[in-house]
């Protein structure tokens, strides 16, 4: 629709643009806001926005970078008031584009004065658009408190922000300070590129711990939470954050920001998610992420992929996703490097700095085999088709999503990639590796600042040829554009381990399991089920879909026995070889049925076997790289 519209009123467009901001802007933009009703889940900001007279259109932001899709949270933006020279100015919204609003500047009008509040009272899911504070905390993405004028370069209109705090908060984010008092603080003027890629934590619990203080440019992690002993993480934590950001210099030989922040928000009272920016990160986990042991290693690969995406998806942007302003839809083809080399080399880089053992790292990899690996989805969509399509994807969820499909090109993406990987690596006799790709298409033009340097297809496949000889552009399409069942596990085989199943699962299975609360019959009768018998979601094709299991549907009982997690596992043990089948009652909108599983391999989950005629390239991989 937003394509529509620009082909329609362009002209029109740009004539009202012509006439409000005639020439180049001549005063930056001022955006103050109030996050001292964050608890209360409002957000309150004043823009005053240098114009001239007539008509004028003004746009709030739709296409949000690194949600890779038109997310804006338009619906919870309230309050928007205009006047000049303390007299109210009317605006019209765009009958066709949510996100315009039309108006004119009265004659000897020379600035307008905007009061836009924002209702951060969004269920806790989704992106920037979700859960962003509590009673002591909260996280300001400025996109969710402006407007800007349509039909603008964002890296043209400049921005000066301020932001003040409730009293006793204090706060972390890459912009520069430039002044303030009490509880205001004012940042040096920057582009709304900039603005919109450089979000605020808050908090009362609020600490900053700067790490690898000897890499310069700095590094620090910022953190707020719901309460004070959530920031108490240990020294060998630290101590991993530190070696991560060493890790990152070693692979990819330099650095594009002035400093970098992880502002990690832990609470239970937020979305949970990581969004990446070019010098800092929104990182949102669970209250005791960094307290608990097993929540840290379960989260451990947000900070090394969120890091990562500096480098990969910042930095170096494909060419469809690196657009001049947040109204022009973006093309997302390219997700699976972005997105699917990011959570290779953020896996990789979770495990160089010690945030995983090589063992939890294995273990997690055969977990992401196996499902890839029984996706039959892509026997109708290629991982292409779900990178092309991802704007509609990232909300899907529930039953049936292994036939549906969702965002796979991050997971089967870091299938390719390692397979890439382990492909240069066999070529070379270990003499290159993609470390050596990274470090040429990442580390372009050595140290610089905050820029974007656009790729395409092209470009990714002459880095890799820069780094070996090969028809990169097949082998690359030929995983893209499959639609065969199972999942490229060439760079399994390349390192020299196979996937295969047991009938105990690995402890990275149990750990998601006991987080989740849910139980993985997946591999063997094909269903997820929670501790109360719940399905949220059903194998197309698999044993329990077969038997007439569907997803939303509840297990009451298992072989004449009230249901838990181990009667069900019994019960399927029971089955193995010449056992009985598996019956289960189930309860269905109302009705029970019951039904019989005609299955008899017993328990399995996925682990990973080592093949010993295969150097061990994954051991290769993962060891560290700075000295």
């Amino acid at each position: 629709m937003a394509g529509f519209w620009k082909k329609c009123a362009g002209a029109a467009l740009a004539a009202t643009v012509s006439v409000s901001m005639a020439g180049a802007q001549t005063a930056p933009i001022t955006l103050s806001v109030d996050l001292t009703d964050a608890p209360r889940k409002i957000l309150h900001a004043i823009e005053v926005m240098p114009v001239t007279a007539g008509p004028m259109t003004v746009v709030y932001p739709k296409w949000i970078p690194g949600e890779h899709g038109p997310t804006g949270p338009i619906e919870n933006m309230a309050g928007f008031f205009i006047t000049a020279n303390g007299q109210p100015v009317k605006w019209e919204r765009d009958k066709i584009d949510m996100f315009a609003y039309h108006l004119t500047v009265p004659q000897g009008v020379t600035q307008l004065e905007m009061k836009i509040d924002f209702l951060a009272s969004s269920a806790l899911s989704g992106f920037s658009a979700g859960g962003s504070t509590s009673e002591n905390l909260a996280l300001l993405s400025w996109n969710t408190l402006l407007v800007y004028p349509a039909d603008t370069d964002a890296s043209q209109v400049m921005f000066t922000p301020s932001v003040k705090l409730p009293s006793g908060w204090n706060l972390g984010t890459a912009l520069d300070k430039d002044g303030g008092s009490g509880q205001t603080s004012t940042f040096k003027t920057v582009s709304l590129e900039q603005l919109i890629d450089s979000p605020v934590l808050a908090g009362r619990y609020f600490r900053e711990i700067p790490l690898a203080p000897e890499i310069s440019p700095k590094h620090y992690l910022d953190m707020a939470a719901d309460g004070p002993e959530q920031l108490n993480l240990s020294k060998e934590h630290i101590a991993d954050f530190d070696k991560l950001v060493r890790e990152t210099g070693a692979l990819y030989k330099s650095r594009h920001y002035g400093s970098y922040h992880f502002l990690v928000t832990l609470s239970d009272e937020v979305a949970h998610f990581g969004l990446e920016h070019h010098q800092s990160s929104d990182d949102r986990v669970m209250a005791t992420t960094f307290t608990d042991d097993r929540e840290f290693v379960l989260a451990g690969l947000l900070l090394p992929h969120e890091f990562t995406h500096s480098w990969n998806g910042k930095y170096r942007r494909p060419a469809g996703l690196a657009t001049s302003n947040y109204q022009k839809p973006m093309e997302g083809d390219l997700l699976w490097v972005y997105e699917g080399l990011t959570e290779y080399l953020g896996d990789v880089l979770a495990a160089r700095c010690g945030i995983w053992t090589p063992d939890q790292y294995k273990q997690r990899l055969s977990t992401i085999a196996a499902e890839y690996d029984n996706r039959p989805g892509r026997t109708w969509r290629d991982i292409q088709d779900t990178a092309t399509a991802a704007q509609i994807l990232y909300a899907a969820g529930g039953g049936w999503d292994n036939w549906r499909l969702s965002v796979d090109y991050y997971d089967e993406g870091e299938l390719v990639w390692l397979d890439v990987d382990t492909t240069i690596r066999k070529m070379t006799n270990g003499k290159k590796t993609i470390d050596d790709f990274v470090a040429k298409f990442h580390g372009l033009g050595g140290d610089t600042g905050p820029k974007v340097v656009p790729y395409t297809f092209d470009d990714v496949v002459a880095g890799l040829n820069g780094v070996v000889a090969n028809d990169w552009a097949a082998f690359l399409r030929s995983r893209l554009d499959s639609n065969s069942y199972h999942a490229p596990l060439g760079g399994l085989e390349n390192g020299g381990y196979k996937l295969t199943y047991t009938d105990k699962p690995n402890s990275w299975s149990a750990l998601e399991d006991q987080q989740s609360e849910s139980f993985d019959f997946w591999y063997s009768i094909g269903l997820h089920a929670n501790k109360a018998g719940n399905i949220s979601d059903v194998l197309k094709g698999g044993v329990a879909d077969k038997g007439g299991i569907g997803p939303g549907m509840k297990i009451v009982a298992a072989n004449g026995r009230a249901y838990t997690p181990d009667v069900l596992k019994a019960a399927i043990h029971d089955a193995k070889d010449s056992g009985p089948s598996v019956e289960l009652i189930v309860l269905n909108t109302g009705y029970y049925k019951v039904l019989k599983l005609d299955y008899h391999e017993g328990e399995r989950y996925p682990m990973l076997e080592r093949v010993p005629s295969v150097p061990d390239r994954l051991d290769d991989i993962l060891k560290p790289a700075a000295k």
